[in-house]
């Protein structure tokens, strides 16, 4: 099925193409093709928006993923009923605030555009990173997914989460 990217900012430019490129690989690894996936880019003012309504805090931030199905389990794909339902969902990256932080931290823009949106569509699987053990299997699919791209593209991509509860 279709992976639909569409750009609906106009601050900082992105090569649709590359990022493309990485989330058909990330597809296919995922067994995740024959789903429908959304990925929207948007400003900071968008983002801060739905991340006010829908998870009640008011600052901009780099992902928000909205999978299509309910009831999801971290390693089981969606069993749709219907041919209008493979879809997975739809993931919202904040291109302003993930710019602005690879600008204070010197990494490369697109390789996070790209680390971001496979962080995303874990999420549209099923996987989050609440406790421990959902965010060490969050992890550990985010790097066998971005193991891949490294492989196919020759990239150094590492998972988003790589130190989330090392505090």
């Amino acid at each position: 099925m279709s992976l639909l990217i569409r750009n609906l900012q106009h601050v900082i430019p992105i090569r649709r193409a590359l990022l493309r490129k990485n989330l058909e690989i990330a597809r296919k690894c995922l067994s995740v093709e024959r789903f429908d996936v959304g990925v929207i880019c948007i400003n900071d003012t968008k983002i801060r928006k739905l991340n006010r309504v829908y998870r009640q805090q008011d600052k901009a931030t780099d992902v928000l993923s909205f999978p299509f199905h309910e009831n999801l389990c971290p390693g089981l794909l969606p069993d749709p009923a219907f041919p209008d339902e493979y879809n997975l969902g739809d993931i919202y990256l904040g291109v302003e605030f993930i710019y602005q932080q690879c600008q204070e931290t010197k990494e490369d823009f697109p390789n996070v555009l790209t680390v971001t949106s496979v962080h995303g569509l874990c999420h549209l699987l099923g996987y989050t990173h609440h406790d421990p053990e959902d965010w060490r299997k969050m992890f550990e699919k985010e790097r066998e997914v971005l193991m891949e791209i490294n492989r196919a593209t020759g990239s150094e991509l590492t998972p988003l989460t790589s130190d989330h509860f090392q505090h």
